[in-house]
């Protein structure tokens, strides 16, 4: 009984953050069919809800567009990393996150070096997510060429973009006022409209993806080999895992900034892996977690006049905390179904 409970009340919270993600796309939907008259007449009612949190709450964001959008692109966030993060934990492959984030923050070095010398405006966020793929496919390509050990091109690749994105931002010093600072610790305010609509985008194919491979990248999570001898594309796949990575990152880093972004595709998952029992249920709980991160880190943000970013990662510790102390397993034993 007290299994089938906990079963119930995990369905029971997918589906409420389903309902939710369901409703924060919709209103980037409506913000951005706004002139219509339908969407304009449905997308008043976000303002005026936000209005009313205002009222109850006695806080004064809400009722404003940029704080929707930041807290529907976190809801996304809260689904899409730890889902992707379950994989890679479970490949031991926790630092990628960290790597792809140095690597699009190089990204947005070179937008920012290409709008700064020439007429084209180029988005940040685009640029970003171009060398951020372009990354995952390098650490890929070196892991499969290289007789060196697993983490060794994930270091270089770090290291790497990193050192290519200070030395582009210095040699590009004084050309343009935008604060980088935002996109190393994360802030709301760099969420533009656009920004949150790609993120809406590329969640919606990353839950996709994932759910139409899901069997695909249990095996080669669990036994690569097995899955070579099965003559399942293993290289496929893995590189379809990493740039899914890659793409999380490049979103979730409007938040949580470069140097917090990788805490979400792992603490999440961390925290599942103490309670959960099947790889199943890991994801599940994993996703949970990081909504209960996301909307929590908002809150201790809102209130306390903090950054969402650091916020949302100590939130996500508190968890994983919580979760050792009520979990009666030293370590992880969880099957494959």
């Amino acid at each position: 009984m007290h299994r089938e409970t906990r079963h119930r009340l995990e369905l029971g919270g997918i589906v409420a953050t389903g309902l939710l993600a369901t409703a924060m796309v919709a209103f980037l939907a409506l913000d951005y069919l706004q002139a219509y008259p339908v969407a304009g007449a449905l997308y008043e009612q976000y303002r005026i809800v936000g209005r009313l949190l205002d009222h109850v709450l006695g806080t004064s964001v809400f009722r404003h567009p940029f704080m929707w959008r930041s807290l529907a692109t976190g809801v996304l966030i809260g689904i899409v990393a730890p889902l992707v993060g379950t994989y890679l934990v479970h490949r031991e492959m926790a630092l990628i996150g960290e790597t792809l984030a140095h690597t699009a923050f190089a990204g947005v070095a070179i937008g920012l070096l290409f709008s700064a010398t020439t007429d084209l405006g180029v988005s940040l966020l685009l640029a970003a997510l171009v060398v951020g793929i372009l990354g995952a496919l390098g650490v890929q390509w070196l892991a499969e060429r290289t007789d060196t050990y697993g983490d060794v091109p994930i270091a270089i690749m770090l290291t790497g973009s990193f050192a290519v994105g200070t030395l582009i931002i210095s040699y590009g010093r004084g050309m343009t006022g935008i604060d980088l600072e935002n996109y190393l610790y994360g802030n709301a305010s760099v969420v533009t409209p656009a920004g949150a609509r790609l993120m809406a985008v590329l969640s919606i194919v990353v839950v996709a993806v994932v759910v139409a491979t899901y069997k695909q990248l249990l095996f080669i999570t669990f036994d690569e080999q097995a899955a070579r001898v099965a003559r399942l594309n293993v290289t496929w796949y893995n590189t379809l895992l990493i740039v899914m990575t890659a793409v999380v990152v490049v979103g979730a880093m409007q938040i949580l900034g470069v140097i917090l972004v990788a805490a979400m595709l792992v603490v999440p998952v961390a925290a599942a892996t103490q309670i959960a029992h099947s790889f199943r249920e890991t994801l599940f709980c994993s996703i949970l977690f990081g909504e209960v991160a996301i909307l929590g880190g908002f809150a201790v943000s809102i209130a306390g006049g903090l950054p969402p970013g650091g916020s949302i990662v100590v939130v996500a510790i508190a968890c994983y905390l919580l979760t050792i102390a009520a979990s009666s397993r030293s370590t992880a034993a969880i099957s494959t179904h």
